[in-house]
């Protein structure tokens, strides 16, 4: 079985998956060495039988939100059952773009270990913690990954979220540690291989659109507030959330519409599906009006920056 790439998406997420596998290949030099695998959480039948079931997340107890920006993030935990427990794989989230080339670190001497991420510096009162959005997996070593049996922990309050998705509930002598530039939180020069578009609020896809995330906060005063609203009253939408705001930095926006106007003009991604995308929110209104003046003479920019 070749190498594969894993990227997880929902239906929110599907325009960022479509263009992030698209980079993997476009900026590879072993294109053909390594196979592509984009894994739609509506595929998997255990999310939707959860739906609105309360589940443990940093000590608290939620319901469970199919229509969660991030649903999709159990099924990091996915690939090695469908590897068959053998070879290698890379695991991505749908904001993840290649920049560098990915059969670099299918290719990377894993030294025993059985995965291995980028380590993601603390911020304020969050400690440093394993950052699983970006992992390469030694499928032989994870047979204990069973990703919709974990998923069910969570409904049983025997498996926190946080701690599952920091990899905190893994034996650390099996996890190793990635360059950084395998994984650049919304950090693009030189260095990086792999740009992450991790800060929700500024997906350069969706500049403008009304924020339709769920912000999980932690702690008593958390709970307290889910006892009072209720669950439905806490998941309605709230017109004071906000909107998406542009990306703060320009190249970054430039590199994934540069990436887009190829995906499009490769029919990649139609038209009518960006149109579709842009009807249901999923993508920026002005996405399309982007991609034209790009083809009319903004240049390459994937080139420029990549």
């Amino acid at each position: 079985m070749k190498p594969t790439v894993f990227i997880q998406t929902n239906h929110k997420q599907l325009v960022g998956a479509l263009v992030s596998a698209y980079s993997l290949r476009r900026n590879s030099r072993s294109p053909d060495a390594f196979e592509v695998r984009i894994l739609h959480h509506k595929d998997y039948p255990f999310f939707a039988a959860h739906e609105g079931q309360p589940f443990l997340r940093d000590g608290g107890r939620w319901p469970w939100k199919n229509d969660d920006l991030q649903s999709f993030t159990p099924l990091r935990f996915m690939p090695p059952e469908l590897m068959g427990y053998e070879g290698r794989a890379v695991v991505i989230d749908p904001d993840v773009f290649a920049v560098g080339d990915i059969h670099e670190l299918l290719s990377l001497d894993m030294q025993g270990k059985a995965l291995m991420c980028v380590a993601r510096p603390g911020q304020g009162d969050r400690p440093t913690f394993f950052a699983s959005s970006v992992m390469l997996l030694d499928c032989a070593q994870l047979t204990d990954w069973r990703c919709e049996a974990r998923f069910k922990e969570m409904f049983a309050f025997q498996r926190d979220y946080t701690k599952w998705m920091r990899l905190e509930l893994e034996p650390h002598e099996r996890i190793g540690f990635l360059d950084p530039a395998w994984n650049h939180f919304d950090l693009l020069n030189e260095k990086t291989k792999l740009l992450h578009n991790t800060r929700r609020h500024t997906q350069p896809w969706k500049t403008g659109l009304p924020q339709d995330y769920i912000v999980h906060e932690k702690g008593p005063r958390s709970w307290l507030k889910q006892a009072s609203r209720g669950i439905k009253d806490l998941f309605r939408p709230n017109p004071l959330r906000g909107r998406y705001k542009p990306h703060p930095d320009p190249r970054q926006e430039a590199f994934f519409f540069g990436l887009l106007r190829e995906c499009v003009e490769r029919g990649i991604i139609p038209e009518s599906l960006l149109r579709e995308e842009m009807h249901k929110n999923h993508v920026r209104h002005d996405a399309l009006e982007i991609v034209e003046r790009m083809r009319a003479g903004d240049g390459d920019a994937v080139a420029r920056v990549a």
